[in-house]
């Protein structure tokens, strides 16, 4: 790897890893908003099909994956809603999180805990790849009546 392509990732890394700690902190508050500004336009959503969850579906817009945390949010109760994250990974454009999540949902009263790897890509400042892997077993099931 030559020096100038070490500086580029260096510098390329900083602005991964200050988007992804701007997403963290505006998901904590809940700002919606923010989160439209900070997805880009168009994003490659992925999250495993889950028919029997309501707040998994396919999306592709930004504002369609800020609005991904609002319904979360009404589907499930705020006050038991858990998310630690354990590690940050960042190499160039793309960040790894990895951690820890747990929630209640309000329909059923049921639980849902487990681990989760959400891989981001950031370019031009937005993210433009959210990639989020979750045990949607025990999700489903806490969603089935």
């Amino acid at each position: 790897m030559s020096v100038g392509s070490s500086a580029t990732t260096d510098v390329s890394g900083a602005v991964t890893r200050a988007v992804v700690e701007e997403f963290i902190a505006a998901r904590v508050a809940g700002d919606t908003g923010r989160l439209v500004e900070i997805f880009a336009e168009r994003v490659d959503w992925q999250l495993a099909a889950n028919p029997t969850v309501p707040w998994i579906r396919p999306r592709s817009t930004g504002a369609e994956c800020a609005a991904q945390f609002v319904e979360l949010a009404e589907y499930t109760v705020p006050e038991d809603a858990r998310a630690s994250v354990d590690v940050l990974l960042v190499d160039g454009t793309d960040a790894v999180l990895m951690g820890h999540l747990s929630g209640t949902v309000r329909a059923t009263g049921k639980s849902f805990e487990g681990p989760f790897a959400l891989r981001l890509t950031v370019e031009g400042g937005r993210i433009t790849r959210h990639h989020l892997y979750e045990d949607g077993l025990a999700i489903a099931e806490a969603c089935a009546t």
